[in-house]
């Protein structure tokens, strides 16, 4: 999955499949987590977030199916 680089403090990339409807985040430190069944209009609020790290906590962590794939 391609993933686009963001500016935040914790997280260096974000992509989105919208066919599988998978988020894959890239924190630094190099962990990736892959977010299930996530609405493309949830991913597009965290892109154009002023925050994504405050926005992934509050919308998307803990309410999603998570895997930790790195």
């Amino acid at each position: 999955m391609e993933r686009k680089n963001v500016e935040s403090s914790h997280i260096l990339s974000i992509g989105y499949d919208e066919n599988s409807k998978i988020l894959e985040v890239e924190f630094k430190g190099k962990k990736v987590y892959q977010y299930k069944q996530v609405p493309k209009g949830v991913y597009e609020n965290l892109m154009n977030s002023d925050s994504h790290g405050t926005f992934l906590s509050a919308y998307i962590r803990d309410k999603y199916p998570t895997i930790k794939i790195n």
